[in-house]
């Protein structure tokens, strides 16, 4: 194969200067810098998170209310400067802003900044508790990125098989919860068939609230039946992702890098990648230590 000679000049931005290497540390995870800025991160949204737990018990609160004010008010400002920093390294910052991490990034900072602007919408400062979703950048990290891949390949590889399996459970829920509306009736609490669905959803999952419970004997034979169905529903999920995940580890393992398109950011390239698999465009000059 011809060894690709094209410039860093030619390469999509950022492919040098100072939003390079900025955008290396932030996004790719094969570095030492960028392993270090991922762990730092991901100390300082458990930290948020321990804080805003900390804050909403009462007698907590009162006692170290200064503390836990300055403390938020350090992450927010450290988590907005990655945030912008995030947005000056990438290509397409608008791209990124409505990305997955980047709404869950935006969402981490508004609570904060709109309970000064808008004291009535105070009550949103739990909202905060969302940057516990970017705890999943940690499977950036080269040695999670594996045992992650290979859950994710078989998530994928049984979506079809799980959604027809989720189709049988919503027609026996539909089917049981109407046959109970229609046995029970309103006066024993299924009102509607919706209910009554509700009270087959509880009973297959074998959470049985109690809040509504059937009093004829038809009514119960129903339920015990719905009852021992929940223990072979309740596995058949597990079953076919733990199926899926031995085959993928059966099959050849692909090279794993962290190695993110600077145009679409997507994950997961080979180290001799040339283009995004993705979308296509071409990729910066793969670092590594």
């Amino acid at each position: 194969m011809q060894r690709d000679t094209t410039s860093d000049a030619e390469q999509p931005r950022p492919a040098a200067g100072w939003r390079r290497q900025l955008y290396v540390v932030i996004f790719e995870a094969d570095t030492r810098a960028g392993r270090l800025f991922d762990i730092g991160v991901m100390a300082a949204i458990l930290a948020s998170i321990l804080v805003v737990m900390l804050d909403s018990v009462a007698s907590v609160s009162q006692q170290h209310n200064r503390l836990f004010i300055v403390l938020e008010w350090a992450f927010t400002l450290t988590f907005t400067a990655e945030y912008i920093a995030r947005l000056l390294c990438v290509p397409h910052p608008w791209r990124y802003a409505r990305s997955f991490y980047g709404v869950i990034d935006l969402l981490a900072l508004l609570p904060t900044y709109l309970a000064v602007l808008v004291p009535e919408l105070h009550a949103l400062i739990d909202v905060r508790v969302l940057r516990l979703l970017r705890i999943f950048r940690i499977f950036k990290l080269t040695r999670y990125a594996a045992e992650f891949r290979h859950l994710s390949d078989a998530l994928a590889a049984s979506r079809r098989k799980i959604a027809v399996f989720l189709g049988f459970v919503l027609m026996v829920v539909v089917v049981t919860g109407t046959l109970m509306y229609v046995i029970e009736g309103p006066g024993n609490g299924f009102t509607s068939i919706p209910t009554a669905a509700y009270w087959a959803i509880t009973t297959m999952t074998t959470v049985g609230f109690g809040d509504i419970t059937p009093k004829t004997d038809l009514g119960r034979l129903l339920a015990s039946l719905m009852m021992l169905l929940g223990w072979g529903v309740l596995a058949v999920p597990t079953g076919i992702v733990t199926a899926e995940m031995s085959a993928q580890r059966n099959s050849t393992p692909r090279p794993v890098t962290t190695r993110t398109c600077p145009e679409c950011l997507t994950e997961d390239h080979r180290a001799d990648a040339n283009f995004c698999r993705h979308c296509g465009h071409r990729l910066p000059v793969y670092q590594h230590d």
